[in-house]
């Protein structure tokens, strides 16, 4: 089935090629087709375009299909072009006539716009919670080991002092950061385009407001010409956000994977988060890590792709969009897996408490020999030299004791400053406000 039908037949070969990977991934889309049918069909009998008992046979059905889309059973068939070719088809052999009605006012443009909105606002939260258990998780390792020393690199050459809890904390706050970011492309996402149909709007009396009220959409895309040119600035929006997730991720694992080996040896894993080699009985490898930065890196590529695909393109629909599918949805479950077992690992990981024993690591302590003769009044640069004069003439001796507490130093992590600011970005995303709306939604459809 296809909602263009005309009467006529298209090449295999065209239909197999136009169709691409369309079956497979609206898959994903199925609940959120069904939420947006429900809510254009409310729609449309308070326009006088269905009747209230063609609105209740409607509602009852599309819960009906809901339910079955949310489970494992539910398939797109064999010559059904799409999800939206999908439900009205399963509509019509149920209801008949009045199946066919819940197309009216409605494009399959707009159709993807919305499904491709209620879809990532859901997969954003799911992120925004893993995110945030993450970073508790590494504000919780900052605590247990803020006064356990850690060599401090510049040039990855040996630097100066730091601590696992100013390492475990950085990740901490870079994930607050990139929450920042994801609630920026939320409220981008967080827009209803339904009734732009296929960029031109319609001359029957849609409600749009209505339809923004029952999805629960913080305000909708007014002009229906923007509606469709947003399609690929949302995915490339939503793309960068998940890769400065993704950077961060990558870059913890690089750290890991760094600190794991046996020259630097400052963490390690249980054997059973490891894997082992085919010829060296005594490997134990961080592949979770290594997979982790890879995975990450590959999503850090996603907004290029999302931009070579739409970038050149006038305003308007072009099948080019439904490529982008093919690169945008599945990230997300990309990432997500990132997230969990990135979480899994570092709530198993262990820490090796005396790194700094090693003599290796005695020009650690230069800067803070430095600031102890400025404290006593000898001016910057005679401190410097001084101290640079011991190391040259092997003089020098260090004080491992560290005193830092300025904000955010190793003395004064500012653990709880950073649980606030993160705590305050979760809370503004205001994901309960669509929520409710869509279970009020699916309560309405129970009693339709």
């Amino acid at each position: 089935m296809k909602l263009w039908e005309k009467g006529f037949s298209v090449d295999a070969a065209i239909e197999r090629f136009t169709v691409g990977k369309d079956r497979e991934l609206d898959i994903l889309l199925a609940p959120f087709d069904i939420l947006g049918s429900m809510a254009h069909a409310i729609m449309l009998e308070s326009a006088g375009l269905l009747g209230q008992e063609e609105l209740s046979s409607l509602l009852h059905a599309l819960r009906e299909l809901y339910d079955f889309a949310s489970g494992p059973d539910f398939v797109i068939g064999e010559g059904v072009e799409d999800i939206h070719s999908q439900v009205e088809l399963m509509l019509t052999r149920r209801l008949g006539d009045t199946g066919k009605k819940i197309h009216t006012g409605r494009s399959r443009n707009d159709q993807v716009l919305l499904d491709l909105k209620l879809f990532t606002r859901e997969r954003i939260r799911e992120l925004t919670m893993k995110a945030e258990s993450l970073a508790d998780e590494l504000l919780a390792k900052s605590e247990q080991y803020k006064d356990v020393l850690m060599p401090g690199y510049t040039h990855l050459q040996v630097a100066m002092p730091s601590s696992f809890g100013l390492w475990f904390g950085a990740y901490a706050e870079s994930l607050v950061d990139d929450l920042l970011f994801l609630q920026a492309a939320f409220r981008i996402v967080n827009q209803n385009p339904l009734g732009s149909a296929a960029g031109y709007g319609s001359s029957l009396p849609l409600d749009r407001k209505m339809t923004t009220r029952l999805l629960g959409f913080e305000q909708m895309n007014y002009n229906v010409v923007y509606a469709q040119m947003g399609r690929g600035k949302m995915e490339r929006t939503v793309a960068y956000a998940l890769a400065n997730l993704a950077a961060t991720l990558s870059k913890f694992a690089f750290d890991v994977c760094l600190y794991m080996s046996q020259n630097f040896n400052f963490v390690s894993l249980p054997e059973e988060l490891t894997t082992g080699s085919s010829i060296m009985p005594h490997k134990k490898n961080p592949d979770v890590f290594e997979l982790v930065r890879g995975h990450c890196n590959k999503i850090q590529g996603l907004p290029c792709e999302v931009t070579l695909i739409s970038n050149n393109l006038p305003s308007g629909y072009f099948r080019d969009m439904q490529v982008m599918k093919e690169v945008f949805l599945p990230a997300f479950e990309e990432l997500s897996s990132c997230l969990g077992i990135t979480l899994y690992a570092i709530q198993n990981i262990r820490v090796n408490r005396n790194i700094l024993d090693e003599k290796k690591y005695d020009h650690l302590f230069t800067v803070e020999e430095v600031n102890k003769l400025v404290m006593k009044g000898m001016p910057f640069r005679d401190a410097y030299r001084e101290v640079g004069r011991r190391v040259m003439e092997g003089e020098f001796v260090p004080d491992r004791s560290v005193e830092h507490t300025h904000e955010g130093s190793i003395g004064n992590l500012c653990l709880n400053e950073i649980r606030l600011k993160k705590e305050e970005v979760v809370k503004s995303f205001h994901f309960k406000g669509y929520q409710s709306a869509v279970e009020k939604l699916l309560n309405t459809s129970l009693r339709g």
